[in-house]
């Protein structure tokens, strides 16, 4: 466990806690988690670190944060994925912060401290492939900013073999572990599955503005992708490295300075 610190509230990283916890260990470190996701979702899905078992907590990295009086104020819930000869793969999984935390820059913080730990443990010296699902407009955009090679994005026209790989996949192995619908229907040549999350507790409306990304050019390329009424999923796959991570702040501002050049002329940006 690695402990960082601000006025406002510390984080720390919790390594596979399924591994080497104890059960009073994991019982209490999963009913923190479920207070704060009761604050953000309707129904607790039983799936990842919200099932409370522990061979999921045995493959998960999971940063969490707290307040000056030690209360859980949010936690990022990554999977580490068995992808055979790609390797591990970092699914970027369920983050949940609780609604008067919203405005500190928890998400960020806690997707960061996850991506940095996995990196150090995984993949010192070269790239590794994450993967994120969702319908959430700002976390796809965000994913398409902060990460390398990532399809579907603005910044990448075709996915590359190992990309389609990849998404292969998570459709055939990887469902149950992403909750994605056993039923949902998966669209290659987008990567969106089809009736993922309809009737679901993590389904959006396309009229509700606040998960929208604060790139509106990013907001429209996903909301062309996905049928919110349907209930789809957009599957991101993309790279991370080490020695990439430190420059994504100036290649994030650099693709939302050409974003909209992109959307408007079609054509690839750096």
């Amino acid at each position: 466990m690695i402990s960082f610190g601000s006025p406002k509230f510390t984080t720390e990283i919790i390594f596979r806690p399924g591994l080497n916890y104890s059960e009073a260990e994991l019982n209490e470190l999963h009913a923190e988690i479920l207070d704060v996701a009761k604050s953000c979702l309707d129904e607790i899905p039983d799936y990842q670190c919200l099932s409370g078992r522990r061979e999921e907590y045995s493959r998960l990295i999971i940063a969490i944060a707290r307040g000056a009086d030690g209360k859980l104020l949010g936690f990022c819930s990554s999977y580490i994925l068995d992808g055979g000869k790609m390797g591990n793969i970092l699914h970027l999984g369920l983050t949940c912060v609780t609604p008067f935390a919203r405005r500190m820059g928890l998400t960020h913080r806690l997707t960061s401290k996850v991506v940095v730990n996995y990196l150090v443990n995984y993949s010192l010296f070269k790239p590794t492939w994450i993967t994120n699902v969702a319908c959430v407009l700002s976390s796809l955009g965000n994913v398409a900013l902060h990460f390398d090679d990532v399809y579907p994005s603005p910044f990448m026209e075709e996915p590359t073999q190992e990309h389609v790989e990849i998404a292969r996949l998570i459709d055939q192995k990887y469902r149950n572990e992403l909750y994605i619908n056993k039923d949902a229907t998966f669209d290659e040549d987008h990567f969106v599955f089809e009736r993922s999350v309809c009737g679901t507790m993590f389904e959006k409306s396309e009229t509700d503005r606040k998960f929208y990304h604060r790139d509106e050019d990013l907001t429209h390329f996903y909301m062309d992708l996905i049928d919110f009424k349907n209930g789809d999923e957009v599957l991101q796959i993309g790279k991370i490295s080490l020695m990439s991570f430190p420059f994504y702040l100036l290649r994030s501002f650099r693709r939302k300075l050409n974003v909209t050049r992109f959307l408007e002329q079609g054509e690839t940006v750096a």
